[in-house]
Parts: C-alpha cells; structure tokens; sequence
C-alpha cells in the first residue's frame, strides 16, 4: 500500500516537471495564433497579451498568455481581461488548437453571441474558464463531450435576464452526465430555472469528485437535495441568491473540508445547525438575508479557522458568546439587523485580526469593549442599538487604519472620544442620536485628516463650534443639529475654508448666523448641495445666488419678516428641488416667482396672504397649511399635481369648490383641505380614487349634499375626516371596501341615517365619530353584522336620534379596550399615516373628544388612548355588564339617555378609568362599592339619576363635589348635605374585630388618625414659620410639576404665588437657583413640542376658566415639517394622553 502511494507521488512530481518545462514553439502553432490574433477584434490600447504577439519573438510559447508542452504544442491560452468583441465562432481558428489544456476567455465581451458548440472539440480540455465575457442564450451541450475536464466555469457576475446564458435543452443533468472529474462547477447567473427542483440529484449522481459547487442566482428551488450529502470532497458551497425555500440541512456538518458556505439570500427556514457553525475547517459563512432562518451563535472550538461570518438581516437571536475570542483568525463580523442581544462580550477586544464589525440593528446593551489591540479594524457599526455608558478615548486609540465610525441611534454619555479626531485615515464619524455631552473635541492637525463626513446632530453637545472643524480640508458633510451649541456664524468663517463641504446642516441649536452683505466673502462661500438652518435666529434671507449646486435649502423655524424675494427660486441653477420656509413671520411672495423643479415645498406656518400659489408641475410634497390664504382653489392647482403624494391647505380662509381637477393627483397619498371655508359638495371623484390615497380630510368647512360617488374596491384609505360641514344623506355602505380604514370622522354634519351596521367588516377600525348628526333607530345589527372592531378605541356617537338597548354583548368584540397594559414604555405608538418610507415622515391623525365636559383635541392618538360616547340619545334599558370587560377604557360618557337599571357592578373592573358621566339616566339602586377601587378616576358625574343609599365612604368617590351627585333624592353622605339615616346604611354581616371595644369604637383608626394629624402639624409648622422650609418645599413642588410637564411637552414656569419680604442676598441666591433650573429643564425639552400654557395652581383639566399666576408663561416652540394634522415624530403628543403616566409619576414622588 505505501509502495503504490509513493509511486503515485513521484510519478504526479515527475508529470509536473514536464509540464512545467515549454519546449520551443512549432511553426504551425505560431501560425495559428498569429492569425487568431488577426480575427480578434480587441482594443489595443487596452490590451496586454495580445498586442504583444508578435514574429518579432520567434517563440510563441514566450508569447504572453500562451504556454507550451515540451514538444512545443499550445497547450493553455490566457486571454481573460483582453477586451475581445468579436472573433469567435465555429470557424474560428481558435479550435485548430487541438492539444488545448486550458483555455480563460474571461472577462470579455462577445456582445451577447452564443457560445460556439465547437468548444466541445477540445478534448484534452482540462479548465475552461468563459466567466464574464458577454456569452448568451442557450450552453451547447457539446460541453458535455469534454470527458477530462476538471474547472468549468461560465459564470457572470451579473444576470443580464433574457441576455443571460441558460441551460434548457440539454439541461443541467445533461450538461454535467460525463463531466465525473469535474472539481469546480461555476455557473453563477446562469438561469436553471428548467430543472431547478431536482438539480441537487443532478450533481451529486454525475461529479462525485466535486469540490467547488458555485451556482449563486440560477433560479434554482426544491431546497437542499438529501443526496448532495454524498458530494463529501464539497470544499466551497455558494448557491445565494435563490429561492431554496428549505431548512439547512444537518449532514453539512459531516464536509470536514468545508472552508465557504454562501447561502445568502437563498429563503432559507428553520434553525440553522449550530454544528455546522463548529466546524473546524470552516473560513466563510454567509447566511445574510435569510428573514425566516433562525438560529443562534454556539461556543466556538479553540483556534477555528472562522475568518468571515455574515448573518445580517435573519432571524438569528440570542447573545455573541465569550467564546468568539477563540476565533483568533476573524477579520469580518457582519450582524446587522437581526435579533442579537445583550452585551457585546470583551473577548472581541482580543481577535487582532478583525478588520471590520457591524452589529447595527439589534438590541445590544451595555458598553462598548476596546479596540486597541484590533490594529487592523477598518470599520465600526454599532448603531441603532441599546448601547449606553461612556467611551474612553483608549479604546480607539492608534487605531490607524480606522476609516468608518457609526454608533448612532444609542444611549451613549459623556464625552466624545477625543482619539477620534486625531486618526488620519478616518474618513467617516457618526454619532448622532446619543446623549453625548460637553465640548467639541478640537482636531489634532485638521489639514492631514481624511475626514469627509461628521455628523454629531441629536446629541447634548454645548458651548461654540471649534475652530478646527473649519480647517477639515477634506470634509464633504457636517450635521451638528438639534444639539445646544452656541455662538455665532459668520459668513467669513468659510473664508478659504471647507471648499469641499457640500452638506451644512446646523438646525435647532442655540446658534446666531450673521450674513454679509459682502459679495467677496459670499462668493467664497462652499458650494453647498445642501444647506439647512432651521432655527438659527435669522433674521432676513441670506445671500445665496451664487449657490449654484444648491438643491436642498431648509430656512425654517427663523424670523425671517416680509415678502419671499423671487430670486430665492433660481439658487442651484434650476437644480434646487427641495425648499422649507416653514415657521417664519412671512407674508407674501414677491412677484413675479417661478417655483422652477421643486420637489418639496414646504410654506406651512407662516402669514401668507392673497391667492394660494400654483404648485410647481413636478412637486411630489406641498404644504401650504397654518396660513392665511384667502383665494379660491383654481382648476390649475389640481393639474399641477400629477406627482404629488402630500398636499395640504388645512387651516387658512380658503373659500368656493373643490375644483375637480384635484383628482388628476392620481398618486395622491394625503389631501388634507381642512379648517378652511370650502363649500360646495365633494367631488365624487374623490371618494372614487384608487389604491393610492390613504388620507382625506376636509372637516370643519362649509360642503354641503351628499356623499356621492363609490368607494372602490381598492380603496386604500387610513383615514377619512369629514367632520364639521352640512353634509347629508346616507353613510355610504361603499365604505366596506375600505377595508384598511382606521379613523371615520363624520361628526357635526346633518347626514340622517341608521347605524352603519355594514362597517362591521372594517376590522382595522380604530377610531369611530359620528357624533351631532341625525342617525337614528336602535345599534342592533343583523345575525351576520356583528361589529368585529377588536382595534377600535375611540366611539363617539354622541348628540344624535339613536335610541333602544344596547345589546348584552356589544362590547365584548372591543378587544383594545380590554387590554389592560399598564407595564406599556413611555414611547408609545400613536395612529398615523405612513407617507413615505424612505424618510419616516407620516401624516399625524387628530380627533376632537368630550373629557370631563370639555373638548379635547387629541393631536397625537395614542393607542392606548380608549374612550366611548354615547351621550345625548334615547338609548334605554339596562347598561350591559359587558362594559365591564374593558378594562383599558379611559373615558365613558352615556349621560342625557334613558338608560335604567342599577350601575353595573363589574365597572369596577375599569382600572384606567378617568372621567366617568352617566349624568341625567334613571339609574337606579346604590353606587355600586366596587367604584371605590376606580383609583384613577378623577371626573365623576351621576347627578340627576335616581341613585339612592350612602355615597361609598373613606374611597375617591368622596373627592368628588357636590354636583357629581346632585339630583339624586335618595342619596345620602359626603360630599353631599343630606346626612343618611339608619335606613339608608347599607347592612353588612361581619365579626367584631379586636380593635372595636363595647362601645364600637375603633382604637386603631383614631390612634392612626392622631399619629398623622401630629405628623402633618409638625411638618406644617415648620414650613409655615420656616423661611428655608418654604423654599425647600416651593423648589420641591416646582421640581415635581416640572418634571410632569416634561412629560406632556410643555413648558413650565415657577410660579411664586406668594411674595414675602427677604433680604437681598436670599433673594439673590433664590433667583440664581431658580434661573438654572428653568434653562437646565428648557434644555432637556425637545424643541419640536407644542405650545401650551401651564396652570401654575393647578393641573385640572376640568377647570373651564384658567387661574394665572401673574408670572406664568406661556412658552412658543415651533414644530418642524408639519401640517397642523401632520407631524415628525418628534411632536408633542396631547397632554391627556400621559394622564395615567403623571399620576404614577407624582405617585412614586
């Protein structure tokens, strides 16, 4: 046996001896490829190889790409990367090389020829290598005639479609039936789609020798053949990029020769086999894109060969485990947008060779590990984690090769690492969206940094911009906004500095930006692409005609006074395509104007005046809401919409028709024309406009008629607000195609109907107003029209001609207002309208609701907001006891009915309730003792009912006044005056306890009573005859008030209710403190909230006429790119909506 195995050794050396020596070139050979060389057309001021040829050399064999046996015959032919166009076919003397070996044509382009079938002529053909040179249409299957071949490769990096090659008629099986000594199979693009279920049986029956099996985009299916476990020589394995739709399976881990597994983008399902990932030998793996391939990350054996894992966008889960320190050779981890979690382990610090890491898009916590033994490290991605801490400047220390730095969107503190701003080679930094604090770093030796992007915006960065960043040569974009830098920015800063900036974004900091009216120091301004500086105090326009590549200008959130000057519209040189002038003082446009290719425009929130502008023909996005427009809509806005997906008027003094030209917005996504004069009826194209349009809001104008026209079968809409016109008629039953409906508002119109029992089948139905119209008849549905509104959370079918009872079991189908989630994080979701993808901006959804006797006007509905109305009906009978399963309801009003019957005692199950009105009923029986567990009720009304027995004692219904009971003769107890006698005590069995002696009294209570009384005294009196106890108490109160105002958005100023005499030096100090606790809160509160005023005695939203303190203030903040029924989602949501917050919050204080 080591006889036979020696001499195969020496006899395989020996063979490579001889082929290694190249004997000198025969004539006819020579010949040959001289006119090879005449036929190819090939550029030759690109070529290498054969513009070389030449009988200048007699010896071809020396001829580049050219190599001979020792008998001098051409035996292998390397003309890859030639730029050959033409040349070759079946007459080509190409093929008069008969003792051909190997042959690589690759990398150039036939220009889409078939492959000639007499490649199959080369029977000696070892390799051949066709890959990326333009062949198409269908692989001769004289291919298969090639019995001694071993590397076939007619690969492309790309698919070219119908253009690419495929295999067909012969098809795969047949191509490869004769191929047995086939070790390299590369057929990459190549479309199999005509035997792509049992390819796998295919291979594994014809090449038992197979090595590298490379079919990446063939269009195979049928998933992962059983047989392919017997190809056990399989080294490479790249099948990404089709549809497998298969579990991986677990023989793969039997291949101890495995070094490449690519299976990205295959549809892969299931659990990946974790042994599969132990496999000592394995180099690469890539699993990316595979959103329905689970799995986790094993141990990792001691000094694996791992060099490569890619595993972004799967369903991986679970932790990085310790031991991917063993891993000593890995040089790239890509995890990006999986379900990795917990904390990145401090053994990555110790893989030296790793060059680039990307975890982005996961829920990592915790703190980052140092880098400074990963000499090699490239690139950086954390972000859109859960990361936090601090990160010393040591753990990016020296690394010198670092290019690319991404932690955005985490939770990171303190400083920034100063070692960032003194690497050369970095090119990208990204740190936006963290609570980084403190000063800029200065850059050490800013002309030699290959700096090009830094974006630092949504962090707590103070103090002024350094003067060092102006120095960055080489630096492309710079976004420093919503951050609390200060100063100010001169036009003569960028005198000769950042000539290659095309990207400012210096937005909502605490920076003045003075303009020169200096043409020399304006023409040396950075010629910007984009240019945004919202709210940075300034005062007039700037001077920007020069900006010739000028194509995104935000000036919003600004002073700015006065007419719009026309040449605003020509800066970029008609290339400007994005334009904000929103939250300014501006009152008209200058005429004449020429809004050029804007895409955005963006006018919203200002004092603008006269006739609404004509929209540019290719805007996609117009806002021109929050002002004062007082023209008509003419037939030539709807024509300029034809891309437009965002059109708003709302809120200005717009009057006639709704021009019918409108509909020509075929791709209209949101029409928003509310709060205006409109009149007219509504154009029933409309209601008939496909698919595209999610929002239509025309409320509180003057339409009037029907609602007429059909809602089509493809009806896209999300909301549809109506509300507060003269609308008539009937509810159209087309609304059930409305199948992805979530807000119907047709509240405040005259529309006379019944119930719509036909929106039972809109299951996405969240929030329902009908309220002030005149629906009639009972809420009773047919059998097959039971509502199934498990989404609905806010009904309001108040003030109508409704009448009959409620059925038993009409709430029990409510499921949002029966979930309970009390646990729910502070960012909670709010109905809205996704408009466009790509930027996160949506359209933010309103609605007007009766809390505690007043409107509200909900600016952000929160999810978890619930409320039902029914008031001011004819609805009789019993409430039924199903209303107790909502346990998530907030608001309930069925006051002004005729409902009878005793309160239900389940509504004690209502542990979110706040405000309750069953006022004016003829309720009768006792107030049911489970309300006393209604903890957050704080608006009750049961006056005029004819409730009787005590009012339940020592619980919040005692909070309540007077009038919550009043009109209820038989009711007795506090707060009311009537004093209950005997009779009307409700009795109770029960056993003495040991604390009540003889004469009934309770020892404990009266004992604990007197211990709290002589608390509150003490307490009380210090702070009545202590001036440093009254300052302690009024600065604890305004700590506490300000911090529930931080979480309704507003801003809050102490209020001195009292002014005493104190001497100068306290009241100094008192003053300093106060001062710095007003801008510290001014500066944690998100520039973008509303504006609301503070009641410095009270927070009650019941109070219907505001006690000021002469010192409260009412702050204004201006919102970004908004409508007034549109926001970012960095608005301010409705101070009602954190109710159950606040109270837990001022609980827990």
């Amino acid at each position: 046996m080591k006889t036979h195995l020696c001499f195969h050794i020496l006899f395989i050396s020996f063979f490579l001896i001889l082929l290694s020596v190249s004997g000198q070139c025969q004539n006819d050979q020579q010949s040959i490829l001289i006119q090879l060389k005449n036929d190819l057309g090939f550029n030759s001021s690109l070529s290498t190889k054969l513009v070389s040829w030449s009988l200048n050399v007699t010896d071809c064999c020396k001829w580049a790409g050219v190599s001979c046996s020792t008998t001098g015959q051409v035996i292998g032919l390397d003309l890859s990367n030639e730029t050959i166009s033409a040349g070759i076919n079946d007459s080509s003397v190409l093929f008069d090389l008969k003792n051909l070996e190997s042959l690589n044509l690759a990398a150039n382009s036939f220009n889409f020829i078939q492959i000639p079938s007499r490649f199959g002529s080369f029977a000696s053909l070892l390799n051949l290598n066709l890959s990326n040179s333009g062949f198409s249409g269908q692989i001769p299957g004289e291919l298969s005639q090639l019995t001694r071949l071993e590397i076939l490769d007619l690969s492309s990096l790309f698919s070219y479609g119908i253009r690419s090659l495929r295999l067909e008629n012969p098809n795969l099986a047949t191509l490869v039936q004769n191929l047995s000594r086939l070790t390299g199979l590369y057929l990459d693009n190549v479309n199999i789609s005509s035997q792509s279920s049992d390819w796998g049986r295919s291979l594994s029956s014809s090449l038992p020798k197979l090595e590298v099996l490379s079919l990446s985009n063939c269009k195979l299916s049928g998933g992962l053949d059983d047989s392919l476990k017997n190809l056990l020589s399989l080294s490479e394995i790249h099948l990404a990029l089709n549809n497998l739709s298969a579990q991986v399976p677990e023989f793969f881990a039997n291949f101890k020769n495995l070094t490449v597994m690519n299976l990205g983008s295959c549809n892969l399902l299931g659990i990946f086999p974790n042994k599969i990932l132990q496999l000592q030998s394995l180099e690469i793996l890539d699993l990316a894109v595979n959103k329905n391939l689970y799995g986790s990350l094993p141990d990792f054996p001691i000094n694996g060969s791992l060099k490569s894992l890619v595993l972004s966008n799967t369903n991986f889960s679970g932790g990085i485990p310790e031991s991917i320190g063993n891993l000593k050779n890995l040089s790239r981890i890509e995890l990006p947008n999986s379900n990795f979690s917990g904390q990145i382990p401090k053994s990555v610090q110790n893989l030296t060779q790793l060059g680039y890491i990307d975890l982005s898009s996961n829920t990592f916590i915790g703190q980052v590990p140092s880098f400074h033994k990963c000499k090699n490290l490239t690139h950086v991605d954390f972000s859109r984690n859960s990361l936090s801490g601090k990160i010393p400047a040591a753990h990016f220390h020296d690394l010198e090769n670092l290019v690319s730095v991404d932690l955005r969107f985490n939770d990171f503190n303190g400083s920034i690492p100063s070692s960032l701003f003194s690497l050369h080679k970095l090119q990208q930094i990204q740190l936006s969206s963290n609570n980084f604090d403190g000063l800029l770093p200065n850059f050490t030796n800013p002309s030699l940094s290959s700096l090009d992007t830094l974006d630092l915006s949504s962090n707590k960065l103070k103090g002024d911009i350094p003067i060092s960043i102006f120095e960055l040569q080489k630096l492309k974009i710079l976004l420093l906004s919503s951050n609390n830098l200060s100063g100010t920015i001169r036009t003569r800063d960028f005198q000769n500095r950042l000539s290659n900036l095309t990207t400012l974004d210096l937005s909502f900091n605490n920076l003045s930006i003075e303009t020169s009216p200096n043409l020399t120091l304006v023409n040396h301004l950075p010629k910007f692409s984009t240019l945004k500086l919202a709210s940075c105090n300034l005062l007039k326009f700037p001077n920007l005609r020069n900006q010739s590549k000028l194509i995104t200008l935000d000036l919003s959130s600004n002073k700015i006074e006065g007419k719009i000057p026309n040449w605003i519209w020509e800066v970029g040189n008609g290339g400007l395509s994005y334009m904000n002038l929103s939250h300014n003082k501006l009152t008209s446009l200058e005429e004449p104007y020429n809004f050029g290719e804007l895409y955005v425009l963006d006018l919203h929130s200002n004092y603008l005046t006269g006739v609404i502008p004509i929209p540019p023909q290719t805007a996609t996005y117009i806002d021109y809401s929050n002002n004062l427009f007082n023209s008509s809509l003419t037939e030539s806005i709807g024509r300029n919409l034809t891309y437009t997906y965002f059109f708003s008027v709302s809120n200005n003094v717009l009057t006639g028709v709704i021009p019918e030209s409108i509909c020509n917005a075929s791709y209209l996504k949101v029409l928003d024309m509310s709060n205006n004069q409109l009149s007219g009826s509504i154009p029933s194209c409309l209601i008939e406009l496909g698919s595209s349009l999610g929002v239509l809001n025309l409320g509180n104008n003057s339409l009037s008629g029907r609602i007429d026209g059909k809602f089509p079968s493809s009806c896209g809409l999300n909301t549809l607000d109506l509300h507060g016109n003269l609308l008539e008629g009937k509810i159209p039953e087309s609304l059930v195609n409305c199948t992805t409906l979530e807000v119907l508002n047709l509240g405040v119109n005259q529309i006379n109907d019944t119930f719509p029992c036909s929106l039972s089948k809109n299951t996405n139905l969240r929030v329902l107003v009908l309220r002030l119209n005149k629906l009639h008849g009972s809420l009773a549905c047919g059998q097959t029209q039971h509502n199934n509104w498990s989404k609905l959370q806010i009904v309001d079918i108040a003030s109508n001609h409704l009448n009959g009872e409620i059925p038993k079991n009409y709430f029990s189908q409510w499921g949002a207002m029966m979930n309970d989630d009390v646990g729910d994080p502070p960012e909670k979701k709010h109905l809205s309208f996704t408009v466009l993808q790509l930027n996160d901006f949506y359209y933010q959804d309103t609605v007007t609701v009766t809390v505690k006797g007043l409107e509200l006007e909900l600016v952000k509905i929160l999810k978890v907001f619930t409320s039902i109305d029914l008031s001011d009906n004819q609805f009789s009978g019993e409430m039924p006891d199903t209303i107790g399963q909502l346990k998530a309801l907030y608001v309930l009003n069925v006051s002004h009915n005729e409902f009878t019957g005793s309160i239900p005692p389940s509504m004690g199950n209502l542990s979110q309730l706040e405000s309750l009105d069953m006022s004016s009923n003829k309720l009768t029986g006792e107030i049911p003792q489970a309300l006393a567990s209604l903890s957050f009720l704080s608006f009750l009304n049961l006056s005029y009912n004819q409730l009787k027995g005590r009012i339940p004692t020592g619980t919040q219904l005692q909070t309540f006044e007077n009038d919550s009971y009043i009109g209820n003769k038989e009711l007795c107890g506090f707060p009311l005056s009537r004093a209950c006698s005997s009779s009307n005590i409700p009795k109770t069995k029960y056993a003495p306890t040991f604390q009540e002696s003889k004469n009934r009294y309770d020892w404990q209570s009266i004992f604990t009573g007197v211990g709290f009384g002589a608390g509150a005294a003490i307490v009380t009196g210090s702070i009545m005859f202590s001036k440093k106890a009254r300052h302690f108490w009024d600065e604890y109160t305004n700590k506490l008030v300000m911090m529930i105002c931080l979480l309704l958005g507003i801003h809050y100023a102490p209020c001195g209710l009292f002014e005493e005499d104190e001497n100068d030096d306290e009241e100094e100090t008192l003053d300093s403190d106060k001062s710095s606790v007003e801008s510290e809160f001014e500066s944690e509160v998100d520039p973008s909230k509303g504006r609301y005023c503070v009641f410095c005695t009270k927070l009650d939203f019941s109070r219907k006429q505001a006690i000021h303190d002469t010192k409260c203030t009412c702050f204004d903040r201006t919102k970004r790119l908004s409508t007034s029924s549109s926001a970012s989602s960095s608005q301010a949501e409705s101070p009602f909506n954190q109710l159950k917050f606040i109270k837990q919050l001022v609980s827990n204080n």
